[in-house]
């Protein structure tokens, strides 16, 4: 198992980390440079297929077993996307051109605010998220614009395990003998 990064993103501490980490109530991951490596395979019909981490899953299992609920927002209106969340069994919202709007109306269903959520993302389509909530993360790879913007930086890529990184985080920051173990 990757060990995460023991030097959080910005000027975080781990001790921070932590904290923060033990007050997230939802984490709301973008779909495509995140869930995925950001690569579009177009075929002459028009269909599209992307290339995802299987280990995400048993990670995002762990997230629910912590209980923490875990939204996808993205941009895009696609098949792929839901077919994906559908088969991990995580609420999809997608066609959010303004995703800051989607989760704060999504929030204010759920009775939260953004300082109850984590978001991950990977591009300036996801800066007005990562600005507003508690636990801004983004992927290894995601665009330098947003990078000054995270708490914490995957060391994975997005599509090679940045979603089960962020799952295992939240698992051992959020349990004391995880912490013991790996410390």
């Amino acid at each position: 198992m990757r060990k995460p990064r023991s030097h959080p993103a910005g000027n975080e501490s781990l001790d921070s980390l932590v904290r923060l980490v033990q007050r997230v109530r939802l984490i709301a991951f973008d779909f495509d440079g995140v869930f995925t490596d950001n690569t579009v395979y177009v075929f002459e019909d028009g269909r599209e297929a992307v290339r995802c981490h299987r280990s995400d899953g048993i990670g995002l299992s762990k997230l629910k077993r912590l209980g923490v609920d875990v939204v996808i927002v993205s941009t895009e209106a696609n098949p792929v996307v839901m077919a994906r969340s559908r088969k991990l069994g995580i609420e999809c919202f997608q066609n959010a051109n303004d995703k800051r709007g989607a989760l704060a109306a999504l929030l204010e269903k759920r009775g939260l605010s953004f300082q109850d959520v984590a978001f991950v993302g990977n591009d300036l389509n996801d800066l007005g998220c990562l600005q507003e909530v508690l636990l801004p993360i983004v992927v290894n790879n995601a665009h330098p614009d947003v990078l000054r913007y995270a708490k914490f930086r995957t060391e994975a890529p997005g599509g090679a395990g940045a979603v089960r990184e962020v799952c295992d985080l939240f698992e051992r920051l959020r349990t004391p003998a995880s912490r013991q173990v790996s410390s």
